[in-house]
């Protein structure tokens, strides 16, 4: 039975609510608690809650051998992770670092903790994501670095760009936080590139309670990079030979990062049938299109990202506005774009029309362990409404000036 039956049913306009509890964008992952008991008590048992202790070990035994890699280095955070991972990778004399704009909202920020530049470039409209074409022409003498981040569904091009790097002789760090499960024509995402960095935050596929880590091939970066999150030191903190901070990620998040990856395919398995249900359900419904993820390789199936099309009857803000009253905590798909902002550090920046042009039409949908199948037929089904009712509900919010509405 239909939850809205006229426009007054809507939160914005009087209603009651959809859902009690919000539906998030974010993963939000509860791992089995008895499994992340079971590690906690390794490290308890040993006395030994950081510095490399027994669940640290294992965690990056085990995501290196996921990844298909030869070493992982796990870190506090993943924005400590790929900082310190540019700082050893960028060519030395060079201050530019080219990052698309249509990505994470900070990412121009930890090129600005490492003193250089970002240097925004474009993406392609079919994946939102850079490209070698893309990238080439950014290419300049004060390059010191290509950070290629994969979009929120599917990949970037991978092959290209590993192609270019090496043309270019320029090391080349891909941002991987949206792409731990996914697979390539040329191999399992997490071995490309100089290295690759993966994020543990609660919204991303597994859930460390924060944390980050990088993945590589390369032995001298790899020591490196276990030197730099423990300050440098050497021999138990007697000799200090590099620079270096306090990054390292401690016993209790790897511990809660095991028991994520152990439930990791089962995970994946509940994603795919949100996404299937997304996919059929949004079918019938005009001017809104799922961005498909491609089934010729692995997939996580944890983010749902929608395109509202020309023919879509809202505005994207007053379709986000609505379903967040009715506490769905849909939200606009890196927007704005990074180089329309304002910012506070040297950046290189030109114009972008593919960047602005796609940065206003996709949105996140819920999605994640604490949504449901039942959850998307009634997000689907509102959608749906608000497609049918469009001319009085827009007529409404704007002839009495409704306030956009944002849940926080």
């Amino acid at each position: 039975m239909a939850k809205k039956k006229k426009i007054e049913d809507l939160v914005i306009f009087g209603g009651e609510s959809l859902f009690l509890i919000p539906k998030s964008t974010s993963n939000l992952l509860k791992p089995d608690f008895e499994k992340f008991m079971a590690y906690s008590k390794l490290f308890f048992d040993q006395h030994q809650y950081t510095n490399n202790g027994p669940n640290v070990k294992l965690l990056e035994k085990r995501l290196a051998d996921f990844h298909q890699t030869d070493y992982c280095i796990t870190f506090c955070s993943g924005f400590w992770a790929i900082a310190l991972t540019i700082s050893a990778l960028a060519l030395k004399g060079k201050n530019e670092i080219i990052m698309p704009s249509l990505t994470y909202r900070r990412m121009a920020d930890i090129a600005a903790w490492v003193n250089l530049k970002p240097h925004f470039c474009e993406v392609e409209p079919a994946t939102l994501a850079m490209s070698a074409a893309t990238v080439l022409p950014c290419i300049n003498e004060n390059t010191a670095l290509i950070l290629a981040a994969h979009p929120i569904v599917n990949c970037c091009d991978v092959d290209g760009l590993v192609a270019l790097a090496k043309e270019k002789n320029i090391p080349l760090l891909f941002d991987s936080v949206e792409s731990v499960y996914e697979s390539t024509a040329s191999g399992k995402v997490g071995g490309f590139g100089n290295a690759e960095g993966f994020s543990l935050h609660a919204c991303k596929l597994m859930n460390g309670f924060g944390g980050g880590y990088i993945t590589t091939n390369d032995a001298s970066l790899a020591r490196q990079l276990a030197l730099m999150r423990g300050f440098g030191f050497e021999q138990m903190d007697k000799i200090v030979v590099s620079n270096g901070m306090n990054a390292k990620l401690n016993e209790i998040h790897a511990a809660m990062a095991l028991a994520s990856l152990d439930g990791v395919d089962e995970q994946v398995t509940g994603n795919r049938q949100h996404y299937y249900t997304y996919k059929r359900l949004l079918s019938a419904i005009s001017g809104i299109r799922l961005l498909e993820f491609d089934e010729n390789h692995e997939a996580g199936y944890k983010n749902i990202v929608v395109e509202l099309l020309d023919e879509w009857p809202l505005t994207r803000q007053d379709t986000i506005s609505i379903l967040n009253a009715e506490k769905i905590l849909a939200r606009p798909y890196y927007s704005p774009p990074l180089h329309s902002k304002p910012m506070a550090f040297p950046h290189v920046s030109s114009d972008l029309p593919v960047t602005d042009m796609l940065a206003e039409r996709f949105l996140n949908l819920p999605c994640g362990q604490l949504v449901s199948n039942d959850d998307i037929v009634d997000i689907v089904e509102i959608l749906g409404f608000l497609s049918a009712n469009a001319g009085p509900i827009s007529r409404r919010l704007h002839e009495n000036s409704v306030e956009p509405y944002e849940y926080n």
